[in-house]
């Protein structure tokens, strides 16, 4: 199959979520065989947000994430670059206050948040560095980074089964599932080039976070990273 070309343009990364805005967590639900669940739970342990804080949601997409921390009292503002994700949100829950924004250029102040967190957003942004030092900027000191990104199975030969999924098992179930299965290859292809658990390790620590560490979740085919803005 021909790699596909990985056009991080912010328009055309908007444009691409716009399109499978409708079906895309159904579709997230059917790829992953139902492991997207237990990473959004194991991030929401790992953001360990309090009644009454503010988190930052990036790249929140429809708001799945965003959902089960407004429902345990914390001030979410789910934000995310693609309207359509937002409008898909905006219905099912009229409540949460959604916020179009782009990672690299943030719409808030300085130090409005006690944790920020993006899960699945980090490696489809133009400027990686660029988000990282963002996020930082609007993190009180002291407060929380936690990031939730595909990484590297550690067990080599599972890691090969994996990468054959993605390239030739993904597309084909994307396109039973979804109108818009060239937005998987995408995804796939950005997956396959994305930095390992210590590579983005060290861009999270090049950006100014502190105490940085990472854990690997289903043999390591996603990692947690987290940090803490020094004070």
């Amino acid at each position: 199959m021909p790699r596909a070309t990985l056009d991080k343009d912010p328009r055309a990364v908007a444009a691409m979520f716009d399109a499978v805005a409708r079906r895309y967590d159904v579709t997230n639900d059917v790829i992953s065989l139902g492991q997207d669940r237990y990473w959004r739970r194991a991030t929401l342990a790992a953001v360990g947000a309090k009644q009454g804080e503010q988190v930052l949601d990036l790249a929140a997409g429809t708001g799945t994430s965003s959902e089960p921390l407004a429902d345990a009292g914390v001030r979410v503002v789910p934000c995310d670059l693609s309207f359509g994700m937002l409008e898909v949100g905006k219905r099912r829950r009229p409540d949460l206050g959604f916020v179009a924004g782009d990672a690299t250029a943030l719409p808030f102040a300085d130090e409005s948040f006690d944790a920020v967190t993006i899960s699945f957003g980090l490696r489809n942004v133009v400027d990686t560095a660029g988000a990282l030092a963002e996020l930082l900027r609007v993190t009180r000191p002291g407060g929380r980074l936690v990031v939730c990104e595909f990484s590297r199975p550690t067990w080599a030969p599972f890691r090969t089964v994996y990468t054959e999924y993605l390239m030739r098992a993904l597309p084909p179930v994307a396109r039973a599932v979804s109108k818009e299965p060239d937005a998987y290859v995408y995804l796939a292809e950005s997956i396959r080039e994305w930095p390992d658990q210590q590579g983005l390790g060290q861009l999270i620590k090049a950006a100014g976070w502190g105490q940085v560490a990472f854990r690997n979740l289903s043999g390591g085919i996603v990692a947690l990273h987290r940090g803490v803005r020094p004070a």
